[in-house]
């Protein structure tokens, strides 16, 4: 399995209002995505997952953990209905897999992000204020990780760190830091520039006061947002680990796992088989269009 992580966009939107967002602002904002028919319907899409995977103990028909040799790789609605979507490799049910699975696949998609999103916020907002030599430190080693393909830096880290959830979960969050750097430093000093900025500055106003007052909130938003469409990227990145048995170990349900653990079965049952994809492609649609439209609704220029 192979994907690339897109370079950050060429052009981050950075409103330039007065010194904070006021709440006209996110109004407007909200206004726009209720006006947007495209995102709001993936958007519920994502809720209804989100839903269906926080309550799988309860929707889910069976023990995802039991197996039955007599029963394996049963097509779907085996047996009157008991097995919508039929059995894996082990008899065990798919519907029950896949809501089980939803669990750690979506937790290994959003959790890095999010650290990520805290670290490299952080980092990326200090070089882009500060500037000079902090910058120039900050920058050039964010540089060194650009140097490997994002896919081949997760692979080597978990290989070296050895399968498991939490390595997982480390070596998405190293690949995604630098991304987030980058563009936290460039929608940082894009804001540091501007008059309202310098005009708190020439008032006597501390760092930390214009970092927390007048840029902060000027530059999450495209940060943010940006790190929402990183989303589906490090879902199939870590579905990826896992596939190669660098990620959530047997015989934890996960959808990437699953996929690795059926694949014997495309030729004799390529539903079944394909229905862990299916599931990953549907979510990470899903999340690349609210992210969109999201992107879009901030742009005060739209």
């Amino acid at each position: 399995m192979s994907t690339t992580i897109a370079s950050p966009p060429a052009a981050i939107a950075v409103p330039q209002p007065a010194p904070s967002r006021s709440r006209g602002y996110w109004q407007g904002v909200a206004r726009r995505l209720s006006r947007d028919p495209v995102t709001l319907f993936f958007g519920a899409i994502l809720l209804l997952m989100a839903l269906a995977i926080l309550f799988a103990p309860l929707l889910a028909p069976h023990d995802p953990y039991q197996t039955s040799m007599i029963r394996r790789l049963r097509p779907i609605w085996f047996q009157d209905g008991r097995y919508p979507l039929g059995t894996d490799e082990l008899g065990r049910d798919m519907l029950t897999r896949l809501l089980h699975g939803g669990r750690l696949s979506w937790f290994l998609g959003i959790t890095p992000v999010l650290i990520a999103f805290a670290i490299g916020g952080t980092l990326g907002v200090i070089a882009g204020f500060a500037g000079g030599w902090v910058n120039m430190m900050i920058m050039r080693t964010t540089d060194v990780f650009y140097a490997f393909p994002s896919v081949l830096l997760a692979v080597a880290i978990s290989g070296a760190l050895g399968p498991g959830i939490s390595n997982a979960m480390l070596s998405l969050t190293l690949v995604f830091i630098p991304q987030i750097i980058r563009v936290a430093e460039s929608t940082t000093t894009s804001v540091r520039n501007l008059d309202y900025v310098e005009s708190a500055r020439a008032s006597g106003a501390g760092a930390l006061t214009i970092v927390r007052v007048h840029v902060l909130p000027n530059v999450l938003g495209p940060i943010f947002v940006y790190a929402t469409s990183l989303i589906s990227v490090s879902m199939i990145l870590a579905s990826g680990l896992s596939f190669l048995g660098l990620g959530t170990k047997p015989p934890e349900p996960e959808w990437g796992l699953m996929l690795n653990t059926l694949r014997t079965a495309i030729y004799t049952q390529p539903f079944i088989a394909m229905l862990p994809g299916l599931c990953i492609f549907a979510t990470s649609m899903c999340f690349n269009m609210v992210s969109d439209g999201l992107r879009s609704a901030m742009d005060v220029r739209a």
